[in-house]
């Protein structure tokens, strides 16, 4: 990903001396050797997946060979998501909010400048950051948690069970993260209560500690963290529908959820009233404040409170988050 990031950047054709003092990983290298094995793996990996990658002279004055990504052949054509890609398109926005990703990026744009590289306007104008997931909750514990399943070590971290509840620490062995409704979920075990636990990671503090030998916490074998997850959340039936006003042209991650539709105005404002089956109360309350005033709860009157309640906590009104 940080070489096509690389690669993409520019219209200029990158030597492969630039792209190793640019693209984060390459400098490692243990000898030129290395990072020539390493690049030729890399670009064959990126002509697999369908990357338009092109070589050709890094300039006129210059016989050496440079590489670039034909930026109209990889960009894609407006696409309409279905559900389940909408789902991952947001797993993966959520991913991208890391300090690990963003600085990797940002860093990789400042090596090509200061190397004399013309950076595109186009993606230099952009900055290489999302947009806050405000209501739904940023997950700075992520890349903790995931290099401590990688290391195999359990972790000591402040969670609470609600916005408004104090932190409690917690001593846990991880097993692994999962994504439910766009949110992450660290499943492992809970030392301290001797069971299986489900920790959202946006009520996890950024106070994630890694603590003994390495190697020694594993995931069970025949354990699906999915199921758990899913058991948790209640994704897995429909418990009910909720009755959701939204504005036209707005909240499309609520119409693709929609089994029913009504064309409806509301407080003069053209809208659609939309069906929507719930499997997690929860979830549908944060996913409906997200949208603030494009999206109205009609019914039924307790999701409409729970809206109601975050939608006053993001604005500093509900008391203690």
């Amino acid at each position: 990903m940080n070489l096509v990031i690389c690669l993409l950047s520019t219209r200029q054709f990158l030597t492969a001396e630039k792209i190793r003092e640019s693209v984060a990983g390459y400098a490692d290298s243990a000898s030129d050797e290395a990072f020539s094995r390493m690049f030729e793996r890399d670009k064959n990996e990126l002509r697999d997946l369908g990357v338009p990658l092109e070589t050709g002279q890094a300039s006129r004055f210059s016989t050496v060979e440079g590489y670039r990504i034909n930026r109209n052949a990889y960009e894609l054509p407006d696409i309409d998501l279905s559900q389940e890609e909408s789902a991952a398109v947001a797993v993966a926005v959520q991913l991208w909010e890391s300090p690990e990703l963003t600085s990797a990026a940002q860093g990789a744009l400042l090596k090509l400048r200061a190397a004399g590289v013309q950076v595109d306007p186009d993606s230099a104008a952009t900055p290489i950051t999302a947009v806050p997931a405000r209501t739904r909750g940023s997950e700075p514990a992520l890349g903790k948690l995931l290099a401590a399943v990688d290391a195999g070590r359990a972790v000591h971290f402040p969670h609470r069970g609600a916005l408004n509840e104090p932190y409690a620490e917690r001593t846990v062995e991880p097993w692994g993260v999962v994504t439910a409704h766009g949110r992450w979920y660290l499943v492992g075990h809970d030392v301290d209560r001797k069971a299986v636990r489900t920790f959202r990671l946006s009520r996890i503090g950024d106070d994630v500690t890694e603590f003994g030998p390495s190697g020694v916490v594993h995931k069970p074998a025949g354990v699906d963290l999915r199921e758990i997850v899913d058991r948790v959340t209640g994704s897995g039936e429909v418990t009910g529908t909720a009755t959701v006003w939204v504005a036209e042209g707005r909240a499309q991650e609520l119409r693709r959820l929609a089994t029913t539709a009504e064309e409806k105005r509301v407080n003069e404002r053209s809208g659609t009233v939309l069906g929507i089956p719930v499997r997690s109360r929860d979830w549908i309350a944060r996913l409906v404040a997200g949208h603030g005033a494009d999206a109205l709860v009609l019914d039924p009157p307790e999701l409409r409170h729970d809206v109601l309640t975050k939608l006053k906590d993001a604005a500093g009104e509900g008391g203690t988050s």
